[in-house]
C-alpha cells in the first residue's frame, strides 16, 4: 500500500526526482533565443541572464544553441561547436551550478528556417525537402529587418550521417562546457521536425513516407547523443500539432504517439531512460504571431498531451502559453511532471518566488525579445522585495 505522502497532490512547488536530479521545484526556464551572444560566443550578459532565472534545484533549459555554421536561423545565437564557444559556455554554468540549479544546452539546428546570408559560403539552408517556408512567415535579419525564406536544399541520404555527428559532438562539448545534459530540439519547425512532419517532408527514401522512416533521423540523432553522453544526460523536445514555421502534419496525435514508441524502444535499447520528454502544446506562438497556428479546440490539445504523456515511459515535460493556474493544473491532474515557462520567464526572473505567492508579474516587451542590447529587455527586469525574496527562496 503507498504511503500517504505519495499520496499528496503534487503541485508546481513539489520536489520532483528528474532522473539523477533532484530538483525542489517543477517551474522549469523554457529554451528561448534571445540573440544576444554576439558572434555566437556566450558573453557577461548571458550569464547575468541565466544567474538571475536559476533557483536553488530549480532546472533551466539553454536558449536554442547552435551545432554547426551551417545550424543558425537568428542573429548572434550561442553555438557549441567551437572551442572558444565551449569556454565561453563554460562561466555561464558555473555561476548558475553555483545558485545550485541544473542546466541543460539546447542543441539547435534551424535547417530550411534560415537565410543565405547565416550559411558559409552563402549557401542555401539544408533540410528534408526543396519545399521553401511560405511568406506567411519572415525571417529575422541580421540588421533587424525580417526577409524572405529561401529555397532549401534537400540532404542526400549519404550526407545525413554528418549531421548526427554534429549533434553527437555538440552533446560531448556541451558536457565538456559543464552542462548537466542536453536537450535535442526536434519542435517547432527546424530540421529535425523537418523530417517528422508530412507537410513538409515529401522524401521517397528511407527518411520519407512512413512514420518510421520519417523518425529516422531523430532516432539516429538521440541514439548517438545518448551513446557518447549517456541516456539519463539526454532530453527530446517535440511539438507534433504546432504547424510554426509550416511545420504540419495531417495526423499529429498519430505521429506524437510514433515518436513516443521510437523513443520508448530507444530506451529499451540503451537500457536506460533519457531525462525528459518536453512536448510544446499548441497555444504556442513566435515572433509575435496570433494564435492562429492552433489546429483545435482546448479538449483536443489537452486529450493530444495526455494520450503522449500516458504512452512516454519517463518523465514529461509540457510547455505552450502556459499560466501560473494552468500549470498548478497541468501538475494536479498529471498531465505533466514539470511545465516550462518562457515569455513569462523573461519579464520575471524571478518567477518561481512570484509563483509561489502568486504575487504580480511584470509585463514583457515583446519588441526586446530579439535585439542585442545586453541589458535592456533581457536582464533589467524587476525583481521582488530582496526581503520578500529571500523568504520565499527559504520555503523552497
Amino acid at each position: 500500500m503507498e504511503s500517504s505522502k505519495n499520496e499528496v497532490t503534487p503541485t508546481l512547488f513539489s520536489p520532483y526526482k528528474l532522473g539523477k536530479f533532484s530538483l525542489s521545484h517543477r517551474v522549469v526556464l523554457a529554451p528561448m533565443t534571445r540573440c544576444r551572444a554576439i558572434n555566437e560566443i556566450p558573453n557577461e550578459a548571458l550569464k547575468e541572464y541565466y544567474v538571475q532565472r536559476s533557483t536553488p534545484g530549480g532546472f533551466l533549459i539553454s536558449e536554442g544553441t547552435l551545432i554547426s555554421p551551417t545550424a543558425p536561423g537568428f542573429p548572434h545565437c550561442p553555438g557549441i561547436y567551437t572551442n572558444e564557444q565551449v569556454e565561453a559556455w563554460k562561466k555561464v554554468v558555473d555561476a548558475v551550478h553555483a545558485k545550485g540549479a541544473v542546466i541543460f544546452c539546447q542543441l539547435w539546428h534551424v535547417g530550411r528556417a534560415s537565410h543565405t546570408v547565416y550559411q558559409p559560403g552563402g549557401e542555401a539552408p539544408i533540410s528534408s525537402t526543396n519545399k521553401p517556408i511560405s511568406n506567411r512567415w519572415k525571417i529575422l535579419m541580421p540588421d533587424g529587418s525580417t526577409g524572405k525564406y529561401p529555397v532549401p536544399r534537400p540532404l542526400a541520404s549519404d550526407e545525413i550521417p554528418e549531421i548526427v555527428e554534429h549533434y553527437r559532438q555538440a552533446a560531448m562539448n556541451a558536457i565538456r562546457a559543464g552542462f548537466d545534459g542536453v536537450e535535442i530540439h526536434g519542435a517547432h519547425g527546424y530540421l529535425i521536425d523537418q523530417f517528422l512532419k508530412d507537410g513538409i517532408n515529401d522524401r521517397t527514401d528511407e527518411y520519407g513516407g512512413s512514420f518510421a522512416n520519417r523518425c529516422r533521423f531523430l532516432v539516429q540523432v538521440v541514439r548517438a547523443v545518448a551513446t557518447a553522453i549517456g541516456a539519463g544526460r539526454v532530453a527530446i523536445r517535440i511539438s507534433p500539432a504546432i504547424d510554426h514555421l509550416d511545420a504540419s502534419d495531417s495526423n499529429p496525435l498519430a505521429l506524437g504517439l510514433a515518436v513516443v514508441n521510437s523513443l520508448n524502444k530507444l530506451q529499451l535499447d540503451l537500457n536506460s531512460q533519457f531525462t525528459y520528454l518536453h512536448v510544446t502544446q499548441p497555444r504556442y506562438a513566435a515572433y509575435g504571431q496570433t494564435e492562429s497556428a492552433r489546429q483545435g479546440s482546448e479538449e483536443e490539445e489537452a486529450h493530444l498531451v495526455r494520450t503522449l504523456k500516458k504512452a512516454y515511459r519517463g518523465s514529461f515535460m509540457c510547455s505552450g502559453g502556459y499560466t501560473r493556474e494552468l500549470g498548478m493544473e497541468a501538475v494536479a491532474q498529471g498531465d505533466a511532471d514539470l511545465v516550462s515557462y518562457g515569455r513569462l520567464f523573461i519579464s520575471n526572473p524571478d518567477l518561481v518566488q512570484r509563483f509561489l505567492v502568486n504575487a504580480p508579474l511584470n509585463r514583457y516587451v515583446r519588441k526586446t525579445f530579439y535585439t542585442q542590447d545586453p541589458v535592456v529587455g533581457y536582464t533589467d527586469y524587476p525583481f521582488l522585495g530582496k526581503d520578500s525574496s529571500s523568504k520565499v527562496l527559504a520555503r523552497l
